[in-house]
C-alpha cells in the first residue's frame, strides 16, 4: 500500500467508568500502535479519539455518585486523558461529545435524513417505572437476555450474546434505579429506516470489505446482521441528557446514543481543525480505519454507515473495520465492583512501566479469539522475550562498542556471511511491514523478536569479545561484527516504537541516534557510520520476580485496595506535548533512569 491521508479512530469509550485492561488493548492501544506505525513510514496521520458522554450511561452514573450528568463527564474525561497519557498513547485529539459542534453536526445529519425520507415515526411500547415517573430507557433498565438468557441484559444490548434488544423484551425486567418493577407504556419515536437504505448498505460493503482489511469477526457480524434482514432503528430517546432532537413533537427528546456517538469521530476532529470535512467528505483521498472490540461492530459497519449514506452527502466510510476479540482476566472477566482485575488507574501503581503494560498487552492482543491477562505470563514474557532476548542484545550490542571502542561505531567490512544476515533481518522488517499495512499487530510485534534473535545468534556464533583480543584479522572481524549489531540495535528502536515509545526512546537516546532515523523502510542498511558517538549504555528492562508478581496477583484478584504504593520502580515518563505540523499532535515521552 502506498498511503498519503490515514484517518485512525478508535471506539469513544463511555465517559462513566475507568477503562480495564481488556478497554485499553481493543480500542485505543491497538489504534495508537497503528497510527505510530504510519507516522514511521511518512503517511499523512489524523487519530483521533474523546470519551461518549451522552445517554443513559451518564444518567446512571450522575445518579449513583450525586453528581450533574456534566459534573460527571468532566470528572472521567479527566480520568480517561490521564489514563490514556499515562499508556503513552498518541492521539492526535482526545476531545469529547457535550460540545457545540456535536449538536451542530448531528443535528445537520438528522435534518438531512428527515428530508430524504429515511426517517419513520412510530408509536413504541416502552418500560416505565412508575415509582421514578421515567421510561426505562438502555442502561435504566436490566433483565434477562431472551436469546441466551444471560442475567444482566441491558435495554438496548446484550453484554454476552452481542444481540440487540428492545427493552420490552426483556425476562424479569428491573429498573436499575429503584429495583422496581417497570410496566409497559407507549410514547412515539423516530426510526432510522434501514430497510430502505439497504442497497446503498450492501453496495459500499461489497466494495469496502473487497478493498479494503475488514477483521473476519467484523465481516461476520456486519454479513449477518444483512442476512438476517435489516429493521427500523430507534434514533432517539425519552432522557434529558443528550443531543436534542430538531423536530416539532420531539424537542423533548434527545437522539439514542449510538445514532449520536460515532458522529463524534466528525464532531471531535471538528473541534481539532476547521479543516475536517477534509478528513471526513474525502473518501477518494482518505483511508480510515475504526478500531474497536467486536461488540461494536454493528453500530460501525451498518447503523453509522446507513446514516452517513442516507444523506447524499460525499462522507468518509471506513476502508478497514479492526475488530478484537475479548480479553479476559486470569480465569474470569474484568469486574470493577468486585475489584477483580487491572483497571487503567491502577497499572501505574504497580511499578510496572507503561510500555511493560504495552509490550504484553499487544503481545497477547486478542485477534482471532478470546485471550487472557496472566499475571505469571507476563513475569516469563517480560523476562524472557524484554529481558533475555531484546534487552539482553541491545545492552551487549552497545556495551561492545563502548568497552572495546570507545563508544565509536567501529570500521565494517562486510563478508558474504554479514550480508546474508543482513538479508535475513529485511526479510523480518519486510514481513514487520506487510503485518503492519494488514494490521496485523500482534504478528508484527513477533518479527521485531525474531530481528533480536538473529542479533544475539549473530554474537554468538562470532565471538567478538575472543576475537578482539586476536590477530589483526581477528580484531578486523570483531570490529565488523559489532558495528553490524549496533545497527541492528538502531533498527529495533525503530520498529519497536510503535510497541515501546518509551523503551525506544531510551535505545536512540543511548546510541545518540538523531529523530530523523525515526522512519520505517523496506531494507535494512547500516545507518550508524564508522566513527558515530554513542552515549552510555545501561540496561533497559529489569526482571520480575515470583514474589513481586504473586503479590500483585493476590492484589488484584478481588477486593483490592486503591493506590498501594508500587511494589518495586523501573522507570519515570516525563510527558512532553510537541506540535509537529497542523495535523500532527502526539503525546511524546522521555525516559530517565530513576
Amino acid at each position: 500500500y502506498t498511503f498519503y491521508n490515514v484517518l485512525i479512530t478508535s471506539a469513544l469509550p463511555y465517559v462513566n467508568n475507568v477503562p480495564h485492561l481488556g478497554n485499553i488493548i481493543g480500542c485505543v492501544l491497538s489504534a495508537d500502535t497503528f497510527a505510530r506505525y504510519c507516522r514511521l513510514r511518512n503517511w499523512n496521520t489524523l487519530y483521533i479519539c474523546g470519551t461518549d458522554e451522552y445517554g443513559t450511561a451518564t444518567e446512571t452514573k450522575a445518579m449513583e455518585e450525586g453528581l450533574t450528568p456534566q459534573q460527571i463527564c468532566d470528572k472521567y474525561y479527566s480520568i480517561h486523558a490521564q489514563i490514556y497519557q499515562w499508556f503513552n498513547i498518541s492521539f492526535d485529539y482526545f476531545g469529547r461529545t457535550t460540545t457545540a459542534q456535536q449538536t451542530t453536526i448531528a443535528q445537520s445529519i438528522f435534518q438531512q435524513l428527515l428530508e430524504r425520507n429515511y426517517l419513520l415515526t412510530e408509536t413504541v411500547d416502552q418500560l416505565k417505572c412508575e415509582k421514578c415517573a421515567r421510561f426505562l430507557a438502555d442502561r435504566f433498565v436490566e433483565g434477562i437476555c431472551p436469546f441466551c438468557n444471560y442475567e444482566e441484559a441491558r435495554g438496548d444490548q446484550c453484554d454476552k450474546c452481542g444481540k440487540l434488544i428492545n427493552a420490552t423484551e426483556l425476562k424479569k425486567p428491573v429498573c436499575k434505579v429503584c429495583q422496581g418493577t417497570p410496566v409497559v407504556k407507549s410514547s412515539q419515536h423516530l426510526f432510522l429506516d434501514l430497510p430502505k437504505l439497504e442497497d446503498s448498505l450492501e453496495k459500499w460493503l461489497a466494495v469496502s470489505q473487497l478493498s479494503g482489511d475488514w477483521t473476519p469477526n467484523s465481516r461476520y457480524i456486519a454479513r449477518s446482521w444483512i442476512r438476517d434482514g435489516l429493521k427500523p432503528r430507534c434514533i432517539t430517546r425519552d432522557l434529558k441528557w443528550g443531543t436534542p432532537v430538531p423536530l416539532d413533537g420531539f424537542r423533548e427528546k434527545v437522539f439514542y446514543v449510538w445514532f449520536d456517538a460515532p458522529i463524534g469521530y466528525l464532531s471531535i476532529t471538528a473541534n481539532y481543525t476547521d479543516q475536517w470535512e477534509k478528513w471526513w467528505k474525502n473518501p477518494e483521498q482518505i483511508q480510515l480505519y475504526n478500531f474497536m472490540a467486536k461488540d461494536n461492530v454493528p453500530f460501525h459497519s451498518v447503523v453509522f454507515p446507513c446514516s452517513l449514506l442516507g444523506t447524499g452527502d460525499n462522507y468518509t466510510l471506513v476502508n478497514h473495520l479492526i475488530a478484537t476479540e475479548y480479553l479476559n482476566y486470569e480465569d474470569g472477566k474484568f469486574s470493577k465492583s468486585r475489584g477483580v482485575g487491572v483497571f487503567g488507574d491502577m497499572a501505574k501503581d504497580t511499578g510496572i512501566p507503561a510500555d511493560i503494560w504495552r509490550f504484553y498487552l499487544l503481545y497477547l492482543r486478542p485477534e482471532s479469539q478470546d485471550s487472557a491477562f496472566s499475571w505469571n505470563d507476563l513475569m516469563i514474557k517480560n523476562n524472557s522475550e524484554l529481558l533475555n532476548t531484546l534487552g539482553n542484545f541491545i545492552n551487549r550490542a552497545g556495551t561492545f562498542v563502548c568497552k572495546f571502542f570507545g563508544g565509536c561505531v567501529p570500521t565494517m567490512d562486510l563478508t558474504q556471511d554479514d550480508k546474508l544476515l543482513l538479508a535475513h533481518i529485511t526479510l523480518e522488517l519486510r514481513q514487520y511491514n506487510q503485518l503492519l499495512e494488514k494490521v496485523k499487530i500482534r504478528d508484527a510485534l513477533r518479527t521485531i523478536l525474531n530481528i533480536a534473535r538473529h542479533g544475539n545468534q549473530y554474537l554468538q556464533v562470532n565471538e567478538p569479545w575472543k576475537c578482539i583480543k586476536g590477530n589483526d584479522a581477528d580484531k578486523k572481524r570483531a570490529s565488523t561484527v559489532i558495528g553490524v549489531a549496533v545497527n541492528i540495535a538502531s533498527l529495533l528502536s525503530v520498529v519497536l516504537q510503535p510497541y515501546m515509545p518509551s523503551v525506544s526512546t531510551a535505545i536512540q537516546e543511548q546510541l545518540c541516534i538523531a529523530s530523523s532515523f525515526n522512519v520505517v523502510t523496506n531494507d535494512f542498511v547500516c545507518t550508524l557510520p564508522a566513527g558515530h558517538q554513542i552515549g552510555m549504555v545501561t540496561p533497559l528492562f529489569q526482571k520480575l520476580e515470583a514474589e513481586q508478581i504473586e503479590n500483585l496477583r493476590k492484589r488484584f484478584s478481588g477486593g483490592q485496595v486503591r493506590n498501594v504504593p508500587p511494589t518495586s520502580v523501573f522507570v519515570k515518563c516525563r510527558y512532553t506535548p510537541r506540535f509537529t505540523s497542523d495535523l500532527d499532535f502526539s503525546f511524546h515521552f522521555i525516559v530517565a533512569e530513576l
